[in-house]
């Protein structure tokens, strides 16, 4: 169900080029201040990139992340400015997320709405709803005590990666050796065979869905946690950072192969690009013209090597996994 590790070593062999590259022609992008910014505002991308394998790796696609990551901030921003602790307002926009994520997981698993067009819809409403709601308002005058969730802001990137590194060792960890997370390769791969096989293949995909969700609102809240106010846009292209690192970094767009160690190195190639172009001095809007391509060269590589697994036969395509993509 798993490929071989010939794309996270082509992606890691990108990252340690572009790394000579930046050390040769602008070696100040290794400062401490630098790569502390760059590991901060990636953080947030590897762990919602970690439910998106997940989803991914079951042939579905997510592509609300961004609107439900806006939702989570704003509503870790009221809870907040309502009184609750820490540990309150993280589970309050967890839960807001799973839930949203639970609509689209049950929409895609039970009603066998294509997922493009349930995460679509959801990705336009609910970021119309919260510009509705708050009228484009921030929130602001968060709690003090809301800031770095508590800590100094020297001990809080400690934390973040200590979360995030939990959740994408656990996930790495689970994938390899609970029958659980395997029956997620295996929906992705053939989903009519997982049935027959005994497998509650909707179960798994609603499951998906709600956990993307979740890790959706941790992010939220860990991002929020590093500023004063919340802005109801938060999250705009998100879906795209996301869904690029974990296509990047080996995960089929039509299911059934992956691994979150290749999302991890999709995420930290992805977000090198942007700070790179800065102390390269090209224009930033290129990042979203180099990361379309990236996607682009990656699911290329995909379908010429299942072109050629298949032996030049295009059978690959109509798999149950690409039909509900």
């Amino acid at each position: 169900m798993m490929h071989g590790h010939s794309r996270e070593w082509s992606v890691a062999g990108t990252i340690a080029g572009l790394s000579l590259l930046l050390a040769a022609l602008a070696p100040g992008y290794f400062g401490r201040e630098s790569l502390l910014a760059i590991l901060q505002v990636n953080i947030p991308v590897l762990i919602i990139a970690v439910g998106a394998t997940l989803v991914m790796l079951t042939g579905r696609i997510d592509i609300s992340v961004g609107s439900v990551f806006a939702v989570c901030s704003v509503a870790g921003g009221v809870l907040a400015k309502a009184g609750l602790p820490v540990p309150a307002v993280a589970f309050g926009a967890c839960l807001a997320g799973a839930v949203l994520g639970a609509v689209n997981g049950g929409l895609v698993a039970y009603l066998r709405i294509p997922s493009i067009v349930v995460t679509l819809a959801a990705m336009v409403a609910l970021r119309d709803g919260l510009r509705w709601a708050t009228q484009g308002a921030w929130i602001e005058n968060l709690p003090g005590d809301f800031q770095w969730l508590g800590f100094s802001q020297l001990f809080y990137p400690v934390i973040t990666v200590l979360i995030a590194g939990s959740l994408a060792s656990g996930a790495a960890w689970g994938l390899r050796n609970l029958a659980v997370c395997r029956a997620v390769y295996a929906v992705g791969s053939n989903e009519e065979a997982a049935r027959l096989a005994g497998l509650n293949t909707r179960r798994v995909v609603f499951w998906v869905f709600s956990l993307n969700g979740a890790l959706t609102g941790l992010a939220a809240i860990l991002n929020s946690a590093r500023f004063n106010q919340i802005p109801t846009n938060a999250g705009v292209g998100l879906e795209m950072k996301v869904i690029a690192a974990v296509v990047v970094g080996g995960t089929a767009i039509t299911g059934g192969t992956g691994s979150i160690a290749g999302t991890l190195l999709g995420v930290i190639l992805l977000g090198a690009i942007g700070p790179a172009l800065t102390f390269l001095g090209v224009n930033a809007y290129w990042e979203k013209a180099i990361q379309g391509a990236i996607i682009l060269a990656a699911i290329l590589s995909d379908a010429s090597r299942g072109y050629f697994l298949q032996g030049g036969r295009h059978t690959h395509a109509s798999s149950p996994a690409a039909t509900h993509a």
